[in-house]
C-alpha cells in the first residue's frame, strides 16, 4: 500500500479505507494520542497509529488479539467514567465511541460489569446554542484543539472542577456564556460523543446543499430539512470558501425561517397602521417616493447602502439604479 510522505499510519489507513478506531483524532487537528484506541502492531511492536509515521517496508497489523485487548482496556477506563444512558443521547447511533466499542467487541455485557465513576461536574447549559455534558465527555481534547487551532480563540482547556475532577473548562471555571467563546459551534461539530450537543435541533429527513445567506463570504452549507422546516445546518467541507467551517450565524441562525413572526408580505403604513400590500404596490410606492424627493430637493438628498447578503450581480444593478437617479451617494456594508 502506498502512502503520502510524512503521513501517519492512521491517516494512511483512513485514506485506504481501513478502519482503525480513534477517539481523540481528527484530520483537521494536531495529534493528541490520549485515547490509545488507535493502537496497532508495527513490525511486532504496539504503537499508536496517530503518531507512528509511515516508513518503507513497514508491516502494520491493525486487528490482532493483543491489539484488541489493549483497546478493550482503554475502553474500560472510558466507559467507567461515561454516562451509561446512550438512548437519551443526541448522538445515539452516530457516536464514535459506540462505533469503536462495536468494532472492538466491547458490548453492553462488558459495560454492565464496570465500576462506574461518572463525572459529578454539572452540565453547562449557559450557552444559548449548545450545552456541555461532562458525563458524556471522554476528555479527548478535540474541542480544545478545535477552539485553539481552527478558531484561534482558545476559550476552553483542560482544568479542574471545584471537586478536583479533570474536565474541559473555561478560564476561571466560568460558564461558557461568560467566557470568550464565540459560539461558532466548531467544537460541537467535531465532538465524537454527545458531550457537546446542540439545543433545539432535530435530525433531518434530508439535506439540501446551498450557500449561507448571512454575508458575502459564500460559505457552503447543508440545510437539514424535515417536511417544510429547516431543523439543522452543517458546513460543506467541499466548499473552498469555508472548508466546512461556519460562524455562529451560519450554523445556528436558521430558526427565523419558520418563525411565527416572520414577515411574508410587504407592509405599508396607512393611517398609522401597517397593512399588508402586494409587491407591486410596495415597489411603486418606494419608486414614487424616490422620484418625488429627487424632483423636490435634488438627487444628492438620496443615499443608498447595499447589503453583503446580496449577490455581486444584485449589488451591481443596485448601484446602476442609484446612479440613474442622479447621485453617487452609495455605500456597501462590507467595504471595511
Amino acid at each position: 500500500m502506498a502512502a503520502s510522505p510524512g503521513s501517519t499510519v492512521l491517516a494512511a489507513a483512513n485514506a485506504a479505507g481501513i478502519y482503525i478506531p480513534a477517539l481523540c483524532y481528527h484530520p483537521d487537528l494536531s495529534n493528541f494520542g490520549g485515547c490509545r484506541i488507535c493502537t496497532v502492531e508495527i513490525n511486532g511492536k504496539t504503537a499508536r497509529a496517530c503518531f507512528a509515521k509511515v516508513e518503507e517496508n513497514m508491516v502494520v497489523w491493525t486487528d490482532t488479539p493483543e491489539v484488541t485487548e489493549l483497546r478493550r482496556k482503554a475502553l474500560e477506563k472510558i466507559f467507567a467514567a461515561h454516562n451509561p444512558d446512550c438512548q437519551s443521547c443526541s448522538r445515539n447511533g452516530d457516536c464514535e465511541l459506540q462505533k469503536a466499542s462495536a468494532f472492538v467487541g466491547f458490548t453492553e455485557v462488558h459495560q454492565a460489569g464496570l465500576a462506574r465513576n461518572v463525572s459529578k461536574v454539572p452540565s453547562d447549559t449557559s450557552n444559548p446554542f449548545f450545552s456541555l455534558d461532562h458525563t458524556r465527555c471522554i476528555l479527548c481534547g478535540i474541542c480544545i484543539r478545535t477552539c485553539k487551532e481552527i478558531n484561534g480563540v482558545a476559550a476552553i482547556s483542560f482544568g479542574r472542577s471545584s471537586t478536583g475532577e479533570r474536565c474541559v473548562s473555561t478560564a476561571d471555571g466560568k460558564p461558557l456564556a461568560e467566557s470568550k467563546c464565540e459560539s461558532c459551534g466548531e467544537c460541537v461539530d467535531r465532538c465524537p460523543t454527545g458531550a457537546l450537543a446542540r439545543k433545539n435541533s432535530w435530525r433531518p429527513a434530508r439535506e439540501v446543499k446551498t450557500i449561507c445567506p448571512y454575508c458575502g463570504v459564500g460559505c457552503g452549507i447543508y440545510l437539514g430539512v424535515r417536511g417544510d422546516r429547516v431543523v439543522s445546518v452543517r458546513g460543506d467541507r467541499e466548499n473552498p470558501a469555508n472548508n466546512g467551517q461556519l460562524c455562529v450565524k451560519g450554523r445556528f441562525g436558521y430558526h427565523f425561517i419558520n418563525h411565527r413572526n416572520r414577515l411574508t408580505t410587504p407592509l405599508i403604513k396607512k393611517d398609522g397602521v401597517f397593512t399588508e400590500a402586494t409587491w407591486d404596490e410596495a415597489l411603486d410606492l418606494v419608486a414614487n417616493k424616490f422620484l418625488d424627493l429627487t424632483k423636490r430637493y435634488g438627487p444628492d438628498t438620496l443615499a443608498a447602502v447595499s447589503s453583503a447578503r446580496c449577490t455581486t450581480e444584485d449589488i451591481y444593478l443596485f448601484q446602476k439604479l442609484v446612479r440613474h437617479l442622479g447621485t453617487n451617494n452609495i455605500d456597501h456594508c462590507a467595504r471595511l
